[in-house]
């Protein structure tokens, strides 16, 4: 009896006195006549209960319905197409029928040989699941996510899963298969069957495998069969247990995916490299049974030759190029062109580009090869001091501005540098942005070419010839002279003289008393007249003294400068008495170069040059022989505001050289 079966006793016997009155007259018969008709009478009924298996006999055929006894108070009867063949349906044959109801809307007995002969086979089933029976099926059809099999006459489903213990390509070849199958799952309520023909294979396999692994060694060069392919590497059959070889186990060279060495189903013989027993996890490789690429590398290529590859990676410091499977070589940024300045491998090469190349170095033990692409042409260097002599002229673009020069492009990939002490004879540059912007055409002179490191240094103030002979004798000691602010520093005012030169007067010369504010007293565009106090050609500086020039006024006319100037604390006779040999003139430096800040050496790079200032005549020296390509990303378009910094009391003023008045919340706040 089964659980979906809903059962219900129904006794069609009734005892009742007056029942039996009905059949028969109890003044006929005595009492044992009468117990004897009565136990004929109800043995030819029985208890009937819906949803059990009973037997019922063909009493009779009615068009397409078969009449049957079943031994109720009423016959039943059954559709023929529930029939198998027309051989079971004959007078006086037993078949198996359910009694479904005892009576339906019309008062008639239910009854179903169908439902008989699936309770029957359901039972066969129920058997197999619990006793792990082995039932053989048909396979009829393929549905989503397996098969349906017809197992003994019911529909029973295979997951794609279980069919076999390989991943099954072609779900279509299994239609129409007779096979065995074991009995997973069975659900009473819906009654549905899951089977499995992989249970089977895995059951008759399990002892291989153990034996598999019980035999299992590293090093062990087996045979198998490739059972699946992922994007990660390749499971392998090894005859009951799989084995993962890992894609980077597949080949010494670099692949993309697994289906570039092996196929679906290929056998192939691999070396086991380590295996956990509990775990059932066994590695394998394919390439180790190749010999390595690197192990005659020396035989195969020198240095010098010339090679050809794949680009199969970029780096931010070059391109790796695969010259063969497992010999892979770098092409450095710096080796891919002699001129072109390169910041990342992809301005020059492509993924997966054919190049070719030089073979610059081989290291075997570190298997590492340098190539070097701009080596297939000539070094343009070496013609350029044809092409650009020392002391020649030429016009050239600023390419990029940085606070210690201008690099300037002569050609397509030659730059040279100026150095801001070569822009200008007679101003104080304090960045190139001053004198040049990028993208002007700007006049240069050649003055060093450097073909080893190279380097080009260039010149622009050289255009024309050095002024400061002829400034010698314009601005000889004791000399009066006329000149306009035009920047305030820290100690002292830059003034515009009348031949274009630059000169210091410090603030210790403008009067005797300390001046708090100089941007207040002596705002830009002041005209000052002003006596030389000191010359020097060499470091081309002109240092110049208002109160110099004063002790050949009258006092009235000193009187006014007082006045107009708003100098406090100051008398005639103060100014009168003043040492106008007394200044610190250290402030003033015609060129004064920030320092450049040192490039980090990149990953994988040979070492290369770094520059460090710390003072001005120094950073002259060794910033104009700079590369071009050491200080390119360091290029700044805009000039850097001066900073000056003093342990003295005297207040800092700091000009914007974008204006021409001083700021008077700058004003304020030094008050």
């Amino acid at each position: 009896m089964f659980e979906n079966e809903k059962v219900e006793n129904v006794d069609v016997r009734n005892d009742d006195s007056a029942t039996k009155s009905k059949f028969f007259n109890v003044d006929e018969y005595d009492e044992n006549e009468l117990a004897m008709l009565d136990k004929l009478y109800s043995s030819s009924f029985r208890n009937i209960r819906e949803g059990e298996i009973i037997k019922g006999k063909i009493v009779g055929i009615t068009g397409d319905n078969v009449v049957l006894d079943v031994g109720f108070k009423s016959d039943g009867s059954i559709p023929t197409s529930e029939f198998a063949s027309t051989e079971e349906i004959k007078l006086g044959n037993e078949v198996d029928i359910v009694i479904e109801s005892v009576e339906d809307e019309e008062g008639n007995l239910v009854l179903s040989k169908k439902r008989a002969d699936f309770l029957k086979i359901w039972g066969k089933i129920v058997d197999a699941h619990e006793n792990e029976t082995v039932i053989q099926g048909k396979i009829l059809k393929r549905i989503k996510g397996g098969m349906v099999v017809d197992l003994i006459g019911i529909e029973a489903f295979l997951p794609g899963s279980q069919i076999d213990v390989r991943p099954v390509r072609d779900f279509d070849s299994f239609v129409g298969q007779t096979m065995d199958f074991k009995i997973v799952k069975i659900n009473v309520p819906t009654e549905n069957v899951v089977v499995s023909h992989k249970a089977l294979i895995e059951e008759t396999i399990a002892d291989q495998r153990k034996e598999i692994l019980e035999k299992l060694e590293k090093g062990q060069v087996i045979e198998g069969t490739v059972k699946a392919i992922t994007d990660f590497g390749v499971f392998v059959d090894l005859g009951g247990v799989d084995g993962l070889i890992h894609i980077t186990d597949l080949s010494w060279g670099r692949i993309t995916h697994p289906s570039e060495i092996v196929s679906l189903d290929q056998v192939i013989k691999v070396v086991v490299t380590d295996y956990d027993t509990e775990k059932k996890r066994i590695s394998l490789s394919l390439k180790q049974l190749q010999p390595h690429p690197w192990d005659d590398i020396e035989s195969k290529y020198k240095i010098d030759d010339k090679v050809s590859g794949r680009v199969v990676s970029l780096t931010d410091y070059g391109a790796f190029i695969e010259i063969e499977k497992g010999i892979e070589g770098l092409i450095h940024i710096s080796e891919m062109s002699w001129t072109k300045h390169i910041s990342h491998p992809s301005q020059f090469v492509a993924m997966g580009q054919i190049v070719e190349a030089v073979i610059l170095s081989l290291d075997k033990e570190e298997k590492k090869i340098s190539l070097g692409m701009k080596q297939l042409t000539p070094d343009p260097w070496e013609e350029l001091l044809k092409k650009y002599p020392v002391s020649s002229k030429h016009n050239g673009v600023a390419r990029n501005l940085t606070n210690f020069g201008v690099f300037v492009e002569l050609e397509p990939g030659i730059d040279g540098l100026i150095h801001i002490s070569d822009l200008s004879w007679t101003k104080k540059i304090r960045h190139p942005g001053e004198v040049v912007k990028k993208g002007d055409q700007i006049e240069v002179v050649v003055l060093n070419i450097d073909t080893e490191q190279r380097k080009i240094s260039l010149g622009h103030k050289q255009i024309e010839d050095n002024p400061w002979d002829n400034f010698e004798s314009g601005y000889a000691v004791g000399i009066s002279t006329e000149g306009k602010v035009v920047r305030i520093i820290e100690k002292g005012l830059i003034v515009e003289l009348p031949l274009g030169v630059d000169g210091f007067v410090p603030s210790t010369q403008l009067s005797p008393a300390r001046i708090k504010n100089l941007s207040y007293c002596f705002p830009i565009g002041t005209q000052l007249e002003l006596k030389v106090v000191e010359f020097d050609k060499e470091n081309k500086k002109i240092v110049l003294s208002a109160l110099a020039a004063l002790k050949d006024k009258t006092d009235e006319e000193i009187s006014d400068y007082i006045k107009n100037f708003k100098i406090e604390r100051v008398s005639v006779q103060d100014i009168l008495a003043a040492d106008a040999l007394k200044f610190d003139s250290s402030a003033f430096n015609m060129y004064e170069v920030p320092p450049v800040v040192e490039k980090p050496a990149t990953q994988e790079s040979t070492t290369e040059e770094t520059i460090k200032t710390s003072e001005a005549a120094p950073v002259k020296e060794e910033v104009k022989d700079l590369k071009v390509d050491e200080v390119e990303n360091k290029a700044e378009e805009t000039p850097t505001p001066e900073i000056i910094t003093t342990n003295e009391e005297t207040p800092t003023v700091e000009e914007n050289p974008s204006t021409t008045e001083p700021n008077l919340e700058d004003k304020d706040k030094t008050e």
